[in-house]
């Protein structure tokens, strides 16, 4: 009993909370004979005393801040760029073939499209690559741009628009 008392008391003493100088502990035997502990003190109770810990002051120099848990909506400034065909260039072939690439910025995402637009119309349904292949486009000057689309259809990023010139023979 009297090992069981002691052990219990060392195991106390080692768990006690960090600022015990400011903390009670007490200890009594209940009606069945076993040690019983607790913060209050009761009739019979018999204070424990506890070592003192070591208790670093805080610096009154240290300037602290509130962290800020909330949640922020980030939004992206997305970035659309047509790669090729370079602006003021001239794509020869007789078919009238043109293959135009595009980059965005930050990385694509899933949910968005890109529409391209050839001479201010919209080509075809808008699509999830920067990649499009224009087939038997008229001899001459031709505007085309990019837009970037959201999830919603709105318009989230638009390219410069670039110029490029098509040259095909002429049956004449």
């Amino acid at each position: 009993m009297i090992k069981f008392l002691l052990l219990t008391l060392l195991t106390l003493s080692t768990a006690t909370p960090v600022y015990s100088s400011s903390a009670k502990i007490y200890v009594w035997q209940n009606e069945t004979g076993v040690l019983a502990y607790s913060h209050k003190a009761r009739p019979g109770a018999e204070a424990v005393e506890t070592e003192k810990v070591n208790v670093i002051p805080s610096s009154s120099n240290i300037k602290t801040q509130t962290l800020d848990i909330n949640n922020k909506h980030i939004t992206e400034e997305y970035q659309v760029v047509i790669n090729h065909p370079k602006a003021n260039s001239t794509i020869r072939d007789n078919t009238g073939s043109v293959y135009i690439s595009g980059s965005i910025k930050p990385l694509f995402k899933r949910g968005l499209n890109i529409q391209l637009l050839v001479d201010e119309k919209p080509h075809l349904t808008p699509q999830t690559q920067t990649i499009f292949s224009l087939h038997n486009i008229d001899r001459g000057e031709h505007k085309i741009q990019m837009k970037l689309l959201d999830k919603n259809g709105e318009v989230i990023a638009l390219s410069k628009s670039i110029t490029f010139y098509m040259h095909r023979t002429s049956v004449n």
